[in-house]
């Protein structure tokens, strides 16, 4: 039997593949490397013992606004990526909840700790799920 049949709190939609997932996260990534390196330049980027951190500060920082304006991180829209509130309203998160989410993401262990139908604990702790663009259009409700 499948898992939306017999678990009351599975979602009555598909979330995305794991290997989209990552793809964005690596998209993501290289992207805000290089606005680190933009920023410090190459030779400060390559100096800097810091310049992880100042990435990571980026990576939470550009996800976090464009998931609460446009649903998604930069890595996400270029990979056709939205995440969703599954409460079906089909509103963005609020600030607070991309930040929190995306704070989890960077702990490492939540995303890596994930239900059947595909949502880790960043997900199901601020109510959103990780689907396609067209899943996102079609409605999620």
């Amino acid at each position: 039997m499948s898992e939306s049949r017999t678990d009351p709190r599975a979602l009555p939609f598909e979330t995305a593949s794991w290997l989209r997932r990552i793809l964005a996260l690596v998209v993501d990534w290289t992207a805000s490397t290089l606005v680190v390196v933009a920023i410090l330049g190459p030779t400060g980027w390559s100096d800097s013992r810091w310049s992880g951190f100042d990435t990571l500060a980026i990576f939470v920082f550009q996800s976090t606004l464009l998931m609460a304006l446009v649903g998604g991180s930069f890595g996400q829209l270029a990979t056709r990526l939205r995440v969703v509130r599954t409460d079906g309203s089909g509103r963005p998160l609020s600030v607070p909840g991309a930040l929190l989410r995306q704070v989890l993401v960077v702990l490492v262990i939540p995303p890596l700790i994930f239900r059947p139908d595909g949502r880790g604990l960043h997900d199901m702790a601020v109510g959103s799920a990780t689907v396609t663009l067209e899943t996102a259009l079609r409605g999620v409700s």
